[in-house]
């Protein structure tokens, strides 16, 4: 069995890689240079109860036995720090999850070893953006309350749904903030 759809994107094997891949690809669709994008994530099944209009809205169908429904939240203020954002943010019960999609410049191990000492973090992101080996990313991470976690990471170079990486453990800094927002 292969691990790539007709279309060439990858196969997702639980309902979060699944609303992970389904945020990558919308966000996708919007082209680059977007801001950061917070989203919501709800139980299909108990949306589809208690919600049945939004439902129909949304385009969700009969079949919703674990799936999770991404629901973009407004957007974020501008140029507030991502974490001190996430900080203000509370959840109602109703809500599974939560993910979030950013750009960044990032930087191979190789150059990161190459990094000037006593850079301040204007300093910092100004030598990235100049290094010869960044990379454009786009990361989409997601977290449930029970604490599972999932990414997804596309490069600008390879924008492409069959070049997308996936994996629970490639953005941690980022899963810990948003998982964050559920602690009480």
């Amino acid at each position: 069995m292969s691990n790539i759809a007709s279309d060439g994107a990858p196969l997702a094997s639980s309902p979060l890689t699944r609303a992970v891949l389904e945020i990558d690809e919308y966000t996708s669709g919007l082209g680059w240079d977007q801001p950061a994008r917070l989203f919501a994530l709800v139980d299909t099944a108990q949306l589809r109860t208690e919600e049945p209009g939004l439902a129909d809205q949304l385009g969700l169908g009969e079949e919703t036995t674990g799936a999770l429904t991404p629901i973009e939240q407004d957007e974020l203020p501008a140029g507030a720090p991502l974490d001190e954002f996430l900080a203000t943010i509370a959840w109602p019960d109703v809500i599974a999850g939560c993910a979030m999609t950013v750009e960044r410049l990032m930087l191979p191990p190789t150059a990161e070893e190459a990094i000037p000492e006593g850079l301040d973090e204007a300093a910092l992101a100004k030598w990235v953006a100049s290094h010869p080996e960044r990379q454009e990313v786009r990361m989409t991470v997601a977290v449930l309350r029970n604490g599972a976690r999932e990414s997804a990471v596309r490069l600008r170079e390879k924008d492409s749904a069959a070049e997308v990486l996936t994996g629970a453990g490639l953005v941690p800094g980022l899963a810990d903030a948003l998982a964050a927002t559920f602690e009480a």
